[in-house]
């Protein structure tokens, strides 16, 4: 089993960047396609962005593309996302998801398809 901790939410004014980061612990990170999600109060929980195994890929909502950066550090077991930009819209609670993957390169950007949950990290921009 995978056990993922979220840090780095806050308040920010809009325009202003943040940068999450989940630690992962229990398995070996490097077998795990990771993902972010993020859920506004009574809004389902949404894709924010994705990275393979091996970090060669990602994908981002259209909603944060240009603005948003997902990395990872294998040797860290660390998956971080860098916001910039932010906007009120982008209040939420940040969810860092893992999911065990038997291809490298391959990424995932369902919430149904990933095993593993952190707590969630609350992002909060004011307009």
């Amino acid at each position: 089993q995978v056990q993922l901790v979220e840090s780095g939410g806050g308040l920010v004014q809009a325009g202003g960047s943040l940068r999450l980061s989940c630690v992962a612990s229990g398995r070996t990170f490097s077998n795990y396609s990771m993902g972010w999600f993020r859920q506004a109060p009574g809004k389902e929980r949404e894709f924010v962005a994705a990275i393979s195994r091996s970090g060669d890929n990602t994908n981002y909502a259209d909603s944060v593309k240009g603005r948003v950066t997902i990395s990872r550090d294998n040797t860290k077991n660390t998956v971080t996302l860098q916001m910039n930009s932010l906007k009120h819209e982008d209040t939420a609670v940040y969810y860092c998801a893992a999911v065990l993957s038997s291809s490298a390169q391959r990424i995932y950007v369902l919430r149904y398809t990933y095993d593993y949950w952190g707590p969630g990290t609350q992002v909060t921009v004011s307009s």
